[in-house]
């Protein structure tokens, strides 16, 4: 049950089509579904305005089409499923109207919505090897109702590239600066812009990059104000951070 749902029932019980018992009754409806291998929560969007993201690694494509056809039969239309790879996502295509996301491992189950936030969020990487975290971000802001700005491949080893895209970077909300190597884009980034920038550190680098961590501690180390930081190639918490503050005016 998502946000436009609750909407409907509240507007049923204004022009009287539905009594506020009925109603009361429908949103109280089982909050969570035991399936046995999952109990799938119906009442998160009610709780935090975003409805439950299946984490695919892990499930089988079983479990996944179970828990997607829950949520759809409870009027989720728009179902995220991340960290999926191509031979569950061509078995969870066969059965549900999946559109995969290839490079980000991201799949979008349904229609996705229109754009509803404040403004844009712009995903911004310093290489092309830090793509696949950013179309998990990208995908994941897209599918909760946010209009996107890629700025791909604009690292600070070449930072007229990253300068030439300042009226994007201004113009945004938000900002998501996905980095590997030594992560130094999040804090140039945040140095340019007057909005939150959210770093993303990738596993991206050689040897002392150290799978992400040098990037990591690079980022949680800025000197420019206004830059929170997210796990190592967690695109996802981005994307989905990224689109709370989009909304927050909205």
């Amino acid at each position: 049950m998502d946000k436009r749902n609750i909407q409907d029932i509240l507007n049923r019980v204004a022009d009287h089509s539905v009594s506020a018992d009925e109603a009361a009754l429908l949103l109280r409806e089982q909050p969570f579904e035991d399936l046995g291998y999952a109990k799938v929560d119906h009442h998160r969007a009610l709780r935090q305005g975003i409805p439950e993201v299946i984490y695919g690694e892990g499930k089988t494509a079983a479990q996944i089409v179970g828990i997607s056809s829950a949520m759809r039969e409870r009027g989720q239309e728009t179902i995220l499923v991340t960290r999926l790879d191509d031979a569950k996502a061509a078995e969870v295509g066969g059965t549900l109207p999946l559109e995969y996301h290839g490079m980000g491992r991201i799949g979008v189950i349904g229609k996705l919505p229109a754009p509803d936030g404040a403004g844009r969020i712009a995903i911004v990487t310093g290489g092309t090897s830090d793509q696949p975290v950013a179309e998990e971000a990208a995908i994941t802001c897209a599918a909760l109702g946010n209009e996107v700005v890629r700025v791909y491949d604009v690292g600070v080893a070449g930072i007229h590239r990253l300068l030439s895209c300042l009226d994007d970077l201004m113009a945004a909300k938000v900002v998501v600066a996905i980095a590997g190597m030594e992560g130094a884009l999040a804090s140039v980034v945040g140095g340019l812009v007057d909005c939150p920038v959210i770093g993303v550190p990738t596993s991206v680098g050689y040897g002392t990059a150290l799978g992400g961590v040098t990037a990591l501690l690079s980022m949680l180390n800025s000197c420019a104000s206004g830059v929170s930081v997210v796990n190592i190639d967690n695109g996802f918490g981005a994307g989905y951070l990224a689109s709370m503050i989009n909304h927050m005016e909205a």
